[in-house]
This record gives structure tokens, C-alpha cells and sequence, in this order.
């Protein structure tokens, strides 16, 4: 099901009074029960929209519309107010929170504010999806860390938990992986992709990985300075566009495998 639908969507910010436009003239849907990878250079875009798609900056032209079981039909997402985005869209960004004082299974507990209010007290249900988020990504041992003390890859961890205890059926991630062991990644990636098709989660994650989202997404959105391009790993393959997208002097892609190759110059 098209759960994320995007028409004519132009993405950008305001400064100092003038707009600039990242990426115009949009269009795509994101499917429940898919992980689907956004792939794209630096500079490209992919935080903005992502950041556009979760509300925290407004669309400059155009719709997003939300089409999920939670809603009787497809919804724009301006006609939702804060509290009903936070129990429809979980959002994990790569900015640092700004918290101390606060251990691990408090940040996590916070995923579940939009069913208890910011200082609500966790009922004996909330405390279990807390446990259930805490042993999904692996991080028990860091229960009683003070988030403050930890690791970017530890960080990164805990947020992703916080995302799945808030229990929405859309999730967004920028760059899940980052400051992540290559173990780690694959962990990641297999238990999105697991949360995705047994869930029928709408899992939607912004990455420079693109191995592991070659190997591993239902779907890529493709960001170019030309345009985006939306398929599964092998119908961009066949159209070309994941070898012009990769392919650079000593890189190499192969389109039948969908492997990378590298090489010394």
C-alpha cells in the first residue's frame, strides 16, 4: 500500500528572507511493508526531505500526503497537529540530542510521550515496549548509561530503539547507520528490513551505505541533480541510472550482481 505520497513537492528552506529551493517537482509514493533507501550525493537533499516529510520544515510547493491504516484515506500532512503526527511518523535524525542527566532507558521511554504527555508516567504496557525496543537494537548493557557518555554509534542506537518504542506506523531515519561498525550496520539494516515486511512498517532511510541498500532495500529513491528517479535495485539497474549514480574512476558497478568494485588507480 502507498503509505508516503509525494506530488509535485519542492523542498527547501527560508534565510534571511529569501528561499532557496533544494530539490523541485517531486513525485513519488513509499510503500507500507517495504524498506525503501534514499540514495543521493552530499548536498543533494536528502536531509531536507526527510526533515520536509516529518514536518520539521514546511514544503515549499506541493503535498505529502499520509495513507495509512491509522487514517481512513490518504491525508495531507498539514491537517495533522503535532501529537497525531508523533503517533502516526517516528522520526531518528543524526544531531546529537542536547539531553543530560538522562540514562538510556529514559531516552527510550520518551518514545512513548505521545501516549503518556512529555512528563506522563510509564504504565507497567509502556515499560514492556520499552523492553521489547531495548533487546530489538542490542543495547541493554547500556540501560543505565547517561546519554551523555556514550558513543556516536551507541547514540545512534538508543535513538533508533527510541523510535520504535514511540510504535508509529511510518518510520524515518537519516543515516541509521552512520558511526556504525560494519557489523553493526548489517544488524541495523537486516532489522528494519525484518520490521518493514513482518511489521508492515513504512521504513524509510536516508544512507551512504549503498551496498548494504542495494543488497537489502525493496525500493530506492534516487536523488540526482537531474531529477529523482524511484525503482527497486534492479530496474535502476537496467535503466542505467545506479551505474552513472556509482561509477567514478577506480569504482565500478555491476549491474546483473548489483556489486561494487574498487580498484587502484
Amino acid at each position: 500500500m502507498e503509505s508516503v505520497i509525494i506530488q509535485n513537492l519542492s523542498i527547501g528552506y527560508t534565510a534571511r528572507g529569501n528561499q532557496k529551493v533544494v530539490a523541485s517537482h517531486l513525485n513519488g509514493a513509499i510503500n507500507s511493508g517495504e524498506l525503501t533507501c534514499l540514495l543521493g550525493q552530499n548536498g543533494i537533499g536528502k536531509s531536507t526531505l526527510l526533515r520536509t516529510l516529518s514536518a520539521f520544515l514546511p514544503a515549499l510547493s506541493g503535498s505529502i500526503l499520509l495513507n495509512t491504516t491509522a487514517v481512513a484515506r490518504p491525508t495531507p500532512l498539514t491537517d495533522y497537529s503535532d501529537r497525531e503526527r508523533s503517533r502516526l511518523i517516528g522520526v531518528v535524525l543524526t544531531e546529537k540530542p542536547d539531553v543530560r542527566n538522562m540514562t538510556t532507558e529514559e531516552m527510550v521511554g520518551m518514545g512513548r510521550s505521545p501516549y503518556t504527555g512529555f512528563w506522563g508516567t510509564l504504565t507497567a504496557d509502556d515499560r514492556q515496549v520499552v523492553d521489547e525496543a531495548i533487546a530489538l537494537i542490542g543495547i541493554d548493557s547500556l540501560r543505565g548509561r547517561m546519554i551523555h557518555t556514550l558513543s556516536d554509534g551507541e547514540r545512534q542506537k538508543v535513538m533508533t530503539a527510541k523510535a520504535l518504542a514511540q510504535q508509529t506506523p511510518v518510520v524515518y531515519l537519516d543515516e541509521p547507520t552512520a558511526f556504525l561498525d560494519f557489523p553493526s550496520k548489517v544488524d541495523t539494516m537486516q532489522l528494519l528490513y525484518r520490521l518493514a515486511h513482518d511489521e508492515q512498517k513504512t521504513i524509510f532511510l536516508s544512507t551512504h551505505d549503498v551496498a548494504l541498500a542495494l543488497q537489502l532495500a525493496d525500493r530506492i529513491w534516487l536523488m540526482q541533480p537531474e531529477g529523482l528517479s524511484i525503482g527497486t535495485p534492479q530496474e535502476l539497474s537496467r535503466s542505467g541510472e545506479l551505474k552513472h549514480f556509482i561509477e567514478r574512476p577506480g569504482i565500478t558497478f555491476d549491474d546483473q550482481s548489483l556489486t561494487i568494485r574498487v580498484s587502484t588507480l
